[in-house]
């Protein structure tokens, strides 16, 4: 599992004081949910908890990339007032994922209550003018990926794909799965009394099969139920995390079956489609930010092959995680770099929400250099990528009514259309009514979130020429 370390202060510090000479000229985001409700149950929910939790973690990236008294500002971006054109903002439609956005996003541009009128009003030709309700909340755009949409695919493409039960099955079947399950059948069995209550459990689920949901159902109890607070240990609740990363990892990640990782390669090409976007458009895409699950971004982790950095990334990230992708030039700069070989991207990672865990850089891909240029990047992405909704659902075989329309499209189309026919402009397509989240007094202070639901078919292209690192324009 991940630690705080002060080894991952003292990196943090020392990358604090190593960017007076760079420019941070866009920022990419995926981030996991905060506290919730057990998975066992129909209809968990994000907590409380868990919402201050995504919220805190979005106005620490505010305080680190928004705020002008940071050193990595983004440059040129809006530091009070929510600019649609320069924030970008997509989760799958469902509540812990959509909710986890939305707290994020509110600690991203907080009220404008307080600030000067001329920021937090705006003034008619006719001389009227006019401040924001409730207090100057903001408006805040977030895409929401319906389950039938091919969009969806992007942030959480394992799901609706059977192909991976197949490949699950592979694991769960070897002989090391086996032995796992045989050694630690009889600490399992230990915690029937705290577990007898669940409606649908019986003595003989408490196995290593069972091994995530079994730490779940204790951590999230250890959390909010008193009755849990002195029937497990500290050290028999790390040992059932220990045994759950084993298994959530070897669940998500093979390096001999990369297709296992479907969900971690469809983000991939988000990743590089958003970090592209800001490149295509000199600048003016300046923070996205996309909220997913633990399992892509375990599956990221082995994929990215961040594992040869940190043994840490075998283990299960804590609730609101975030992976934070920078696009940089590593001079002092006050427009957009012309030369793509001036382009940088460096990956951060930060384990959980407490203020003391630190944005850490990491290698990637195995190297040892924590800052690649835009070329090279592009590059290693593309090898582990699918870049489209056709490929997304060969691989997985899926009967999604979007993949039999893809499908017949494809047969249809030349070679040359089949080699363009990637992800589009992120924000491209969106079609569908846009409505309010209810989300006021989920948080105090908080912004307005607009949600917008995606059913528009895919059409996301990174506009990055296959193999070579050049922009389209």
């Amino acid at each position: 599992m991940f630690f705080k370390s002060q080894l991952a202060v003292l990196l943090s510090s020392a990358l604090l004081d190593s960017v007076s000479a760079e420019t941070i000229l866009g920022v990419t985001v995926y981030s996991r949910h905060g506290d919730r409700t057990s998975k066992h149950y129909k209809g968990y929910m994000l907590t409380n908890l868990g919402l201050q939790q995504n919220y805190q973690v979005g106005s620490d990236y505010r305080d680190l990339y928004i705020a002008s008294s940071s050193q990595k500002q983004i440059l040129g971006i809006s530091e009070d007032k929510y600019v649609p054109a320069q924030i970008f903002a997509s989760a799958p439609d469902e509540p812990v994922l959509l909710n986890t956005a939305t707290a994020f996003l509110q600690g991203l541009y907080p009220p404008l209550e307080g600030l000067d009128e001329e920021v937090a009003s705006q003034t008619l030709n006719n001389g009227s003018t006019y401040t924001s309700p409730l207090s100057g909340y903001q408006y805040v755009v977030l895409h929401g990926e319906e389950k039938e949409s091919p969009d969806t695919i992007w942030i959480k493409g394992d799901d609706e794909c059977p192909a991976i039960s197949v490949l699950a099955e592979e694991f769960t079947e070897s002989d090391v799965y086996a032995e796992r399950v045989e050694s630690t059948r009889s600490f399992y069995q230990q915690f029937w009394p705290a577990l007898q209550d669940v409606y649908d459990y019986t003595e003989a689920d408490l196995s290593y099969e069972n091994a995530y949901e079994i730490f779940d159902l204790i951590n999230t109890g250890m959390i909010h139920n008193a009755s849990m607070e002195d029937a497990v240990t500290d050290d028999e609740v790390f040992q059932l995390r220990t045994l759950a990363d084993s298994h959530e990892f070897g669940a998500n990640f093979d390096a001999s079956q990369p297709d296992m990782a479907i969900g971690a390669r469809t983000l991939s090409q988000a990743i590089l489609s958003h970090l592209n976007d800001t490149v295509t458009s000199q600048g003016k895409t300046k923070f996205s930010l996309l909220a997913g699950s633990y399992d892509t971004m375990m599956a990221f982790a082995g994929l990215l092959n961040l594992t040869a950095a940190s043994t840490d990334f075998f283990g299960l990230p804590e609730y609101a995680s975030t992976m934070a992708f920078e696009l940089l030039t590593e001079d002092e700069v006050t427009d957009f770099p012309e030369e793509i070989d001036d382009l940088k991207v460096r990956l951060l990672f930060r384990n959980g929400s407490d203020g003391g865990a630190p944005l850490t850089p990491f290698p990637l891909f195995g190297g040892e250099q924590e800052t690649l240029s835009w070329s090279e990047f592009v590059g290693h992405m593309q090898e582990r990528a699918i870049a489209t909704v056709t490929e997304w659902c060969g691989i997985c075989g899926s009967e999604q009514g979007f993949c039999a329309a893809e499908m017949a499209t494809d047969a249809g189309a030349s070679d040359q259309e089949r080699r363009g026919g990637g992800m589009s402009n992120a924000v491209a397509g969106v079609i569908g009514a846009v409505v309010t989240l209810g989300v006021v007094g989920m948080i105090a202070g908080v912004a307005f979130i607009v949600f917008r639901k995606r059913r528009a078919a895919s059409a996301w292209d990174t506009g990055v020429e296959k193999g070579t690192g050049s922009i389209s324009s």
